[in-house]
């Protein structure tokens, strides 16, 4: 049910050099689960062609919080989070990483976070898909924290690079480039990032460039959310309404951007 290549409850081993390939599991975490505070330690693992319903690569459950450092998730997928998937109080950290063709049939395809803010530095989420929200990573009631983290070539029906619903991520030195948005339902939005329900994510010194949606704002849509911006910067974004940026029943700060 859970754990397909590893189950670790309360546990925190340390693991070097290691794979988890081609494992499954019908509940969560394909490659790995860790549930009740268990918080293990991994360096230059790699997740590949792991499959569960919530975390193809990795699921974190009940406070648990592992440390990855240059480790890799490539070719993963779950119904959500296909990379990974962080819930209820489980923020890991990572350094390093990178999320590589993961894919979610909801949401999620590099990262899903629910009740969750990892951390993540120099981090990188390329050609990573889900169908309906949030392609690179997918927040819902989070706060993470990213920096120095790139996104290229994520796509979904909503929320390209990342999907934000009742979430503040704090964004410095990101950059989001060539993500789309586009849904066989309507409203598609957020090449770049979808921000929905009253978020507020705070971003500075990142970079929008080349992203497109189908409907509403190639790099950023804003639907009754407010973010603030501070010397970002949206070139070449494209859409049917708002090629850089579509502002719904919100209240956008934007502080020397271009």
């Amino acid at each position: 049910s859970d754990g397909g290549g590893m189950y670790n409850t309360s546990s925190s081993p340390t693991l070097t050099n290691c794979a988890f390939t081609g494992n499954s599991a019908y509940a969560s975490g394909g490659g790995m689960r860790n549930g009740s505070s268990s918080s293990p330690t991994l360096t230059d693992c790699t997740f590949t062609s792991n499959s569960a319903f919530n975390g193809g690569g990795m699921a974190n459950w009940s406070s648990s919080s592992p440390t990855l450092s240059s480790c890799t998730f490539t070719s993963n997928s779950a119904g959500n989070g296909g990379g990974m998937y962080n819930y209820d109080s489980s923020s890991p950290t990572l350094a390093n990483c990178t999320f590589t063709s993961n894919s979610a049939d909801y949401g999620g395809g590099g990262m899903y976070n629910y009740a969750s803010s990892p951390t993540l530095t120099n981090c990188t989420f390329t050609g990573n898909s889900a169908e309906y929200q949030g392609g690179g990573v997918y927040n819902y009631a989070s706060s993470p924290t990213l920096t120095n983290c790139t996104f290229t070539s994520n796509s979904a029906g909503y929320g390209g690079g990342m999907y934000n619903d009742n979430s503040n991520p704090t964004l410095t030195n990101c950059t989001f480039t060539s993500n789309s948005a586009s849904s066989k339902f309507s409203s598609s939005g957020g090449g770049g990032m979808y921000n929905n329900s009253s978020s507020s994510p705070t971003l500075t010194n990142c970079t929008f460039t080349s992203n497109w949606a189908n409907d509403y704002g190639g790099g950023m849509y804003n639907p009754g959310s407010s973010p603030s911006l501070t010397d970002c910067t949206f070139t070449g974004n494209s859409a049917f309404d708002g090629g850089a940026m579509y502002n719904s029943y919100g209240s956008s700060t934007l502080t020397g951007c271009t």
